[in-house]
Formats: structure tokens, C-alpha cells, sequence
């Protein structure tokens, strides 16, 4: 029996976590309530429409998983008829030519000496991690070496993070992407240094966009069942802990379920510990700007999903993605659409200058014609993208123990500062969904997509296992 029939529960914050949980809650007998204090739904998974455009304000986003679990879900929950399927096609732009992706797949494509240069320091460092076995740096910079050798870290991998990360590489942990980065085989970087073609990541290999309403489709339709259930424009102020549950904003629920970022929830709650609040306000981040580009005329040859732009002579931004090849409807007929992502730590103060500034570099690089320009429009996204120090999981697991005690439970990418993608967003949002319900059965639309999944996992061959759920 759920153990949340009929019970209040308050859900902090309407991105895709708070939306799932809100709805798994729900589904099993619960009295929900989510606060939003933004005027819509959908968080870093929001989509705006700009004159005909559709701009996923965050970045650019994709559906895929390899969690069986959740692909199903998802797939279950938007109908794959309303799902677009994309091969991704992405490049580096590299010292004005494309080269493949990832970087150490795409060497064929460098002059010969940057080849060579990458090539030496790749072996170099697969046959000393091989032979000599040294551990594995802490340190993201040196890691990269650890990993990739000098050539390609001094040639990509440096700038790239530098340019995004904003900080000196030695000074975050490469805890964070040492399982997220795989190995790759030291066959297939000789391969493509002498331009034998190699697959790379296989993950995203192909991927699926919302054929309608960008991104915010899939928030959107988690809230169809909840949309009353929902308080925009309504800022959470106070959480305090009662004899019999808690008090948000003065109103008494049972439990409370947390996506603010932890940085900033601590402040809300009355008497926090202090300890687990200094680790939680000593937590960084990055925020983000992001600009949509919409360009009259349409090049049918261009089928490409994003690039990634390492160095600085490519202007301020480290990633663009054309969302008008994600989806037919995302932008007007005969047009294009170039979203652009530029992370910053220090607000800019004129963001149309820095906007001109987005489109002359490009116009420049010769990877838009300015002359085409449409629509212009940008955001700003305070909380984008975690940064990982060398003390961050300490500082981050007594910050989730603080929240914990309290009996809050914090889920999401800023809500226990977790590097998710959104997929993994909807399986924090079911794990938590069924410790707090007990035995929860698993939601219809995970039977609905499975069928879908099964035929997307062969196509990839990948394979339907157990997943943390079982």
C-alpha cells in the first residue's frame, strides 16, 4: 500500500524533476502541491517561442537514455509519433575546418603535424597507463593527460574547458567525468589518424527532439495531469520543520520534496544546521547565456546537430546547435535556427553588445551570413552547469545529510548538485517517487514506450537490463 495516500506533500519547484515526482506522487493517492516562481513550468528544460522559433532557453536539448527504464518512460509518456528521430552529426570547429566527434575521433581531419602531435601523445599515454599503471589524477587538467596525452588536452581539451569552466583546470576534480568519458580503444585512434572512419561515442548515436513545442513538450505533458495541482508565480519563502511535518510558506504538509538549488534552499528553512548550510552556500556553479539566432533561407545540405567552438578567436561561445534541424517545427518555413551557449560567472552587464558580439564572431568564422539575421533574442539561466572543485563531493554530501535530517528530500541536477542530464531527472525523480511511496508500481507509460525502446535499443545494439530501479 502506498505509504503517501493522502498525504500533503510539497514539491519545490516545477522543473522536469519536481513535474515527475508531482506526478508519480499524485498517481499513487498523494495531496501534491508544487511551487513554481517562475510564471511557467519547464526549468532548465523551458522552451520559449520567439517569433516563430523555438528556442530551448537552457541549451540545446535531446531524448535519449540508456536506462531501459526511463526511455520507456518517456517515449510512453509523449507518443513516438510526436517524436522526431535525429542521427547525431556533430562537428568541432577547430582552427577553421570541422573536425569529427569526439576530438580523438576525428584526427584525419587536423593537419598532419596536429595529427601526429595528437597521435604520439595518445599512445604515449595509453602504453604508460598500461604498463607503468600510475593512479589516476584527481585533478581534471591532469587527468586529461592521464587520459588523452599531451597533443590532444594542449590542442582541444584544454581550451575547450577552459572556455566553458572558467577556472583553472587543476583546481576542479576529475571525479565528475572519469565514468563519464569512455576509453576509447587505442585501434581505433590509429584508425582515424590514418582516416579510417571510427563510430566514437556510441551513446546519442541517435537521438529524438519533440516534433512540437521544443523541449518544454515533455514538461508540459507531465503536467497535464497535475496542471491544477500547480502554484506559478509563487515563491517559496520559508520551510520550517513541525512536530507533525512541515510548514512552506506557512501552509502544513507531510513531506517535502526539494529541486531548489541547495545553494539556495538553506536559506529558506528555519534553524538549518549550520555546518551543512556553509557547505551547501560554498557550492559553485555556472550560469549560462544562451542566444537564438533565426536566419532567412534554408540550407538543405546542412544536416549537422551542434559544434562545439574551443577557442576564443570563435567568439564567447563554447557550443551552437541548430535546432531547426532537431524538429521541422521549430522554426518558420525557409529558415534556420542557431541556439548558442556561453557560460559566465560574472553577469555580463549589456547583453545585446554581447549578443552582436555572438553574431559577428560567427558571421566571421563563416558559420552564419549575418546579412540573413531575423530574430535575435537571448536569456540568462543563473543556475546552469555545476562545477566540480577538488572538495566538492565532501561539501556536497554534507549538504544533502543537512537536508536529509531535516527529512527533506533534495532531488534534481541543483536540488543535490548532481550532474544529470534530463533523463536522468525523470529517474532521480522515480527513485525518490519510490522511497517516499514504498512499493510503487511502475507508471503505465513505461509499458506504453517499451515496445519503441526495444526497437531503438536494437538499432543501437544495446541491450534491456536490470536497471537501480530493480
Amino acid at each position: 500500500m502506498s505509504r503517501v495516500k493522502n498525504k500533503r506533500c510539497a514539491i519545490l519547484g516545477a522543473g522536469i524533476t519536481g513535474l515527475a515526482v508531482a506526478r508519480f506522487l499524485k498517481d499513487a493517492g498523494a495531496e501534491i502541491v508544487v511551487f513554481e516562481a517562475d510564471g511557467v513550468t519547464g526549468g532548465l528544460c523551458r522552451s520559449d517561442d520567439v517569433d516563430g522559433f523555438i528556442y530551448d532557453v537552457a541549451g540545446g536539448h535531446v531524448l535519449f537514455s540508456r536506462d531501459p527504464e526511463v526511455m520507456s518512460f518517456l517515449a510512453g509518456l509523449m507518443g513516438p509519433s510526436n517524436l522526431v528521430r535525429s542521427e547525431r552529426n556533430t562537428r568541432i570547429f577547430f582552427r577553421g575546418r570541422y573536425v569529427n566527434y569526439p576530438f580523438e575521433n576525428g584526427l584525419n581531419d587536423l593537419s598532419a603535424e596536429d595529427n601526429f602531435l595528437c597521435l604520439r601523445g595518445f599512445v604515449d599515454a595509453f602504453y604508460k597507463r598500461k604498463y607503468e599503471n600510475p593512479p589516476a589524477p584527481e585533478n581534471f587538467k591532469d587527468w586529461i593527460r592521464y587520459r588523452f596525452g599531451d597533443g590532444i588536452g594542449d590542442l582541444f581539451m584544454d581550451p575547450y574547458n577552459e572556455k566553458i569552466w572558467k577556472t583553472d583546470l587543476k583546481k576542479l576534480s576529475a571525479a565528475w567525468v572519469a565514468g563519464r568519458i569512455p576509453d576509447a580503444p587505442v585501434d581505433d585512434i590509429i584508425k582515424t589518424s590514418v582516416g579510417i572512419t571510427t563510430s566514437g561515442y556510441k551513446h546519442q548515436a541517435i537521438f529524438f527532439y519533440p516534433r512540437e513545442g521544443g523541449f518544454q513538450a515533455i514538461p508540459d505533458r507531465l503536467a497535464e495531469t497535475i496542471e491544477s495541482d500547480i502554484r506559478l508565480n509563487t515563491r517559496v519563502n520559508s520551510i520550517a520543520r513541525t512536530d507533525d511535518g512541515y510548514e512552506v510558506n506557512g501552509e502544513k504538509f507531510d513531506e517535502v520534496v526539494s529541486t531548489i538549488p541547495m545553494d539556495k534552499v538553506y536559506s529558506l528553512i528555519e534553524k538549518p544546521d549550520p555546518d551543512s548550510k556553509k557547505a551547501a552556500e560554498s557550492l559553485d556553479f555556472l550560469s549560462l547565456a544562451t542566444f537564438l539566432i533565426g536566419l532567412d533561407g534554408k540550407d538543405e545540405s546542412n544536416d549537422l546537430c551542434w559544434i562545439y567552438l574551443p577557442h576564443p578567436e570563435n567568439g564567447p561561445c563554447n557550443r551552437i546547435t541548430y535546432l531547426s534541424n532537431y524538429s521541422p517545427n521549430n522554426a518558420p518555413p525557409g529558415t534556420t535556427s542557431v541556439l548558442c551557449e556561453a557560460t559566465y560567472r560574472e553577469e555580463p552587464k549589456d547583453m545585446d553588445a554581447m549578443a552582436d558580439e555572438v553574431v559577428t564572431a560567427l558571421d566571421k568564422n563563416g558559420l552564419i551570413d549575418k546579412s540573413k539575421l531575423r530574430t535575435l533574442a537571448w536569456r540568462k539561466i543563473p543556475h546552469a552547469y555545476i562545477v566540480f572543485g577538488l572538495d566538492f563531493a565532501k561539501k556536497r554530501d554534507k549538504a544533502i545529510k543537512g537536508l536529509r535530517d531535516l527529512g527533506i528530500h533534495p532531488v534534481g541536477r541543483f536540488g543535490r548538485y548532481e550532474y544529470l542530464n534530463s533523463d536522468m531527472c525523470v529517474r532521480a525523480a522515480l527513485d525518490t517517487a519510490a522511497e517516499l511511496i514504498g512499493e510503487m508500481p511502475k507508471p503505465k507509460e513505461m509499458e506504453l514506450g517499451r515496445e519503441f525502446t526495444e526497437s531503438v535499443y536494437a538499432d543501437q545494439n544495446l541491450s534491456i537490463g536490470p536497471t537501480k530501479a530493480d
